[in-house]
């Protein structure tokens, strides 16, 4: 950004790539430096791109919201997107959501950023898929961080053939010992 206006000819590209991997909406701040272009050169791409997807009618749309930018399902592709991820309930659980399930039913109610730090990775994709599949839901907010806290849903329950919690087998001695002394974004407190 210093100074120069030169506008790398893969911005575009760039920009989309980024934008498919953020779970949460980036600023069109954010973007620039990470990009090393001016904003103004990235609000035009970004406005461009969301132009461009929506003459083409694709499936997913670019939006601006209050944060920053951000991809997302366009509305008119809502019903067949949760049709997809509803199908997919009888299909088995990944490995990587059969450990997010694992920490969120020994650690309920628990924030996405401790089930991340018990898993060591980010697992925000796994539990939307996990809520989408009606497997763990919202329990409201943490009282201190004000994170979003998640529970199992009865329909796990029914899924694993018991009748409440109590019934899961005590995995404790496979736990980390040091996991309640992590916050929600992973660090020790």
């Amino acid at each position: 950004m210093e100074g120069s206006t030169e506008v790398p000819a893969t911005l575009r590209r760039d920009l989309e790539a980024v934008l498919m991997v953020v779970d949460q909406p980036v600023s069109e701040y954010e973007l620039a430096r990470t990009l090393r272009v001016p904003v103004a050169v990235v609000v035009e791409t970004l406005e461009s791109l969301s132009r461009e997807y929506t003459d083409q009618e694709r499936g997913f749309d670019l939006r601006a919201v209050a944060d920053g930018w951000r991809v997302y399902t366009r509305p008119e592709c809502a019903d067949i997107v949760e049709h997809f991820l509803k199908e997919g309930q009888e299909v088995r659980l990944t490995q990587a959501a059969l450990e997010t399930m694992a920490v969120v039913a020994y650690r309920q109610p628990v924030s996405r950023g401790r089930v991340s730090a018990v898993r060591g990775v980010n697992c925000d994709g796994v539990m939307r898929t996990l809520v989408l599949r009606g497997l763990i839901e919202e329990a409201g907010h943490d009282p201190e961080s004000g994170a979003l806290l998640y529970r199992t849903t009865s329909y796990f329950l029914e899924r694993l053939g018991l009748r409440s919690l109590d019934e899961l087998p005590d995995l404790a001695p496979f736990l980390p010992d040091d996991i309640e002394g992590l916050d929600d974004t992973g660090e020790h407190t």
